[in-house]
């Protein structure tokens, strides 16, 4: 009887851990957003828009704007902190052959995202998920108890994307490397 309701009990758990994340908002597209990341002590939500020029093309000094959108709060764009673009979600960008672009979050390089421009005439961010190359779309951090403000205690991360060739959804967790 014991063993039945442990099994309950990681089964209610685990609804619990999987459904999470489907409470939290998703952000309104607009024709800038590339990708966002949301984390769980809370709803705001880092934004990757697209960044343009003036006269619409793409800023080839600094492609990619960051910016949080505070639902927790009143739901405001709020630009990050010196400190949150320095040491935690600023974005790295590359300029590489053809107009790409090598992007990565400054705190973790492991986890390398590409801007180019697709076939649909669009840029887009892609980035390995389940060994393929896909559109992503956004990105989930499942932080733990335990660690400090300099070094969260991550459990995994979450990409979710679009496969270009098919259209359809994939998604993959993955263990942050030390």
């Amino acid at each position: 009887m014991l063993h039945k309701k442990g099994l309950l009990a990681l089964f209610i758990c685990w609804g619990v851990l999987a459904t999470a994340q489907e409470s939290f908002p998703t952000p309104p597209a607009t024709n800038e957003q590339l990708f966002y990341l949301q984390r769980n002590p809370n709803t705001n939500t880092i934004m990757c828009d697209l960044r343009l020029e003036e006269n619409g093309e793409l800023d080839k000094d600094n492609p990619v704007h960051v910016y949080w959108i505070r639902y927790a709060e009143k739901g405001q764009k709020e630009e990050l902190s010196f400190i949150q673009r320095k040491f935690a979600y600023g974005v790295k960008t590359k300029r590489l052959e053809d107009g790409k672009y090598k992007l990565n979050f400054v705190s973790y390089s492991r986890y390398p995202m590409f801007l180019t421009r697709a076939a649909d005439g669009k840029y887009h961010v892609f980035a390995t998920i389940n060994e393929k190359m896909v559109i992503l779309k956004s990105i989930f951090i499942k932080i733990n108890k335990g660690g400090t403000f300099w070094s969260p205690n991550i459990e995994y991360f979450e990409v979710k994307g679009t496969d270009p060739a098919t259209g359809t959804e994939v998604v993959e967790r993955k263990k942050v490397l030390k």
